[in-house]
């Protein structure tokens, strides 16, 4: 709608600013000095060990880049595998929303039953005892987003240490989907699912270089987790993609030996959150500072009682500005009269955004 309609998108999560031209030319030249066949199915070695250098400095934590770490084509596919592998039919996965929209698909496609656990607006503090209500002896993982999409919730190590406290002497798995690791704001940490032994140990954790350095449409993540899984998880892989594009790999072998690349990210966002916050903060929609990712929600109670469907709709067909529904994201479309935006755009696109919410 929003390329229909000739509209401001600030509803897909991706920028709109070019990436950091040297990483395209370390595509470029990885290409031209030949690294255009099959990678390993695992990935290039190097880059396996920096992305474990990289989680030993954050994390305080080791992962073998032998037997541990494995390059995915985007999150995606590795979130795909992980529920493929471990989770089958009869079992139960719970799904903490609202939640992203790949979750739930995967795991019905396995025969599975997501069993969904519903927070309150604005979505910023997580309900445990509602996910320890929800666990059953069919219990086969839990899925967890942190930094959180769509609400930017950053999970605390309280939290962490809660979940942590749920699953000890289980068989119960986690799902760690922390593609925005580094987008976490006002001096909050990310606390990885790494960070804590009893999770670690029975952790799929993901993370996205496409999100990282702005370069979605390349589709490269990885996933990190203990040998004993990730041998299950490897076989599919092998099936699904066998590798991920060599080119690329070999670029973020040499992209990643300045990890300043990495580490400003929660400013530079930040400070586009701050922007685009004091652009509209005279508007009539209100909103809570998103805690971490590049999404902010806007409440819009105020303006009016149309669904959130309906004024997103209305928003980019009259006003020209396309935004997401939140509701699309919750259990049975609960309407919080919210909609979400993407502030991973230029300075221009945030006050052209801004100027047409100003005026509504």
């Amino acid at each position: 709608m929003a390329a229909q309609h000739d509209a401001l998108n600030l509803s897909q999560g991706f920028p709109d600013f070019d990436p950091d031209p040297v990483l395209i030319d370390l595509v470029s030249h990885a290409m031209r000095d030949g690294f255009n066949q099959y990678a390993s199915l695992r990935g290039v070695l190097r880059l396996r060990e920096r992305i474990s250098a990289m989680v030993n400095a954050q994390h305080d934590t080791h992962y073998d880049p032998e037997t541990e770490i494995t390059l995915t084509v985007g999150a995606s596919e590795g979130i795909f595998n992980a529920l493929n592998a471990f989770v089958h039919a009869d079992d139960e996965v719970i799904v903490l929303k609202p939640a992203y929209d790949v979750y739930e698909p995967i795991i019905r496609l396995q025969g599975a039953k997501p069993v969904t656990v519903q927070l309150k607006p604005p979505y910023d503090q997580m309900d445990w005892e509602a996910v320890k209500t929800a666990i059953t002896p069919k219990t086969r993982m839990i899925v967890i987003n942190t930094p959180h999409n769509p609400s930017g919730m950053v999970l605390a190590k309280k939290d962490m240490q809660k979940l942590e406290e749920l699953v000890k002497g289980t068989d119960i798995l986690i799902l760690s989907d922390e593609v925005y690791e580094f987008m976490a704001f006002d001096d909050r940490e990310h606390e990885s699912a790494a960070r804590f032994p009893e999770l670690a140990e029975r952790s799929l954790i993901f993370g996205s270089f496409g999100k990282t350095f702005h370069v979605t449409g390349w589709k490269m993540g990885y996933c990190l987790a203990p040998k004993n899984l990730m041998k299950e998880f490897r076989k599919l892989h092998q099936l699904n993609v066998f590798c991920v594009h060599h080119p690329t790999q070999q670029a973020l072998v040499k992209y990643l030996e300045k990890p300043e690349r990495y580490l400003e990210l929660s400013a530079f966002y930040q400070s586009k959150r701050d922007l685009f916050l004091d652009l509209i903060k005279d508007s009539r929609f209100a909103f809570t500072p998103t805690q971490g990712t590049y999404f902010q929600l806007l409440d819009y109670s105020k303006i009016t009682e149309e669904s959130d469907m309906a004024f997103a709709e209305r928003l980019t067909k009259e006003k020209g500005i396309a935004s997401i529904p939140v509701s699309v994201f919750n259990v049975d479309g609960r309407d919080d009269k919210l909609l979400r935006f993407c502030f991973a755009k230029s300075d221009d696109t945030l006050k052209k955004a801004a100027e047409i919410l100003n005026g509504i």
